[in-house]
């Protein structure tokens, strides 16, 4: 399993409280408080330790406060781009709408995607989809670089132009 498989893991075993504990601290800064730090670093430090493959830590912190706000099912191949292709409205104005939040998701630094992948996580819940968290922490890693985002934009397309 890899590192970036060993820390979901770990986000998936949290206990209710701890997710909790995580929510609170949505927006925030790892080194806003104690609370949030320490439980992040039990999360994350055992298996950087390990492995020099494990997440950045801000996006391992990112992703943390994610998962505990959404804490969809994993499902390998179930990335973000698909499954907000599938939640998009039929209704022409709405469907326009949707697509420019996908753009402006694309064009933001990973340090203010937070609320944009908020709103994300909360449309893939509606429709009830899965989350292939793996490979969303693997690309938040390297999203400074521009073919990560264009891969992102060529699956929201691809999916659009299967019917998926």
């Amino acid at each position: 399993m890899t590192a970036t498989g060993q820390y979901i893991g770990a986000l998936a075993r949290l206990k209710p409280g701890d997710l909790g504990l995580l929510r609170i601290h949505a927006g925030q800064g790892l080194d806003e408080t104690v609370n949030g730090f320490d439980l992040f670093t039990g999360l994350w430090w055992p298996i950087r330790q390990t492995s020099p493959k494990a997440p950045r830590r801000g996006v391992a912190w990112l992703v943390a406060k994610l998962y505990a706000f959404r804490p969809l099912e994993y499902a390998s191949g179930y990335t973000l781009a698909r499954g907000l292709r599938r939640c998009r409205p039929r209704d022409e104005k709405a469907r326009l709408r949707f697509d420019q939040r996908f753009d402006q998701l694309l064009t933001l630094p990973v340090g203010g995607v937070e609320p944009t992948l908020r709103w994300a996580l909360d449309e893939l819940a509606e429709g009830n989809y899965e989350l292939d968290w793996v490979r969303l922490t693997d690309d938040l890693s390297k999203w400074e670089r521009e073919p990560t985002r264009l891969a992102w934009a060529e699956e929201y397309l691809r999916t659009a132009t299967d019917g998926g």
